[in-house]
């Protein structure tokens, strides 16, 4: 079973994989990553195999009858849209074989995650039609996952 950082704040893990934000309070909210996650009733291992070095394992194992896989693309990305098309056309060019262990997966999501800052601006992240459409045609959903704003650690003195 491999595992970095599954369900946790992708922020406090500056510096594993190809997160590039730094372990400090975000002032404005702002795109992080998308990870593909991926469930199923049989091993996903062949999946990962075929998508080789084009993507970094988050996490892989099995819980229960579950199998699941949490992947991102192993370069940094800087938009949601960009990155689901990326995805897409790696899963469009799977083999035959193994494209049919990605249609029998039970579910399949782009899973976007942002990180909300302490402004009170907002902040909007555009998905065309066109990559909604490459979504839909591969049976996967959209997901948004926000972080919730870090507080600041404060440095305490000791008294002496």
């Amino acid at each position: 079973m491999y595992f970095i950082g599954l369900g946790i704040n992708p922020v406090a893990y500056a510096g594993f994989v190809n997160y590039r934000h730094c372990v400090k309070v975000a002032t404005h909210t702002h795109f992080l990553n998308v990870d593909l996650d991926i469930f199923s009733k049989r091993d996903l291992q062949p999946l990962l195999n075929a998508f080789g070095e084009k993507v970094c394992v988050l996490y892989s194992g099995r819980h229960g009858q579950t199998y699941r896989a949490h992947v991102e693309l192993a370069r940094i990305t800087k938009a949601a849209d960009a990155t689901i098309r990326d995805f897409c056309a790696l899963v469009d060019a799977l083999p035959e074989a193994v494209y049919s262990l990605w249609n029998q997966a039970k579910q399949r999501d782009f899973n976007i995650g942002v990180q909300a800052g302490m402004s009170l601006q907002s902040c909007e992240f555009p998905l065309p039609a066109e990559t909604l459409k490459a979504a839909h045609k591969l049976g996967a959903r959209i997901v948004f996952t926000v972080y919730a704003p870090e507080k600041a650690a404060r440095n305490k003195k000791k008294s002496s």
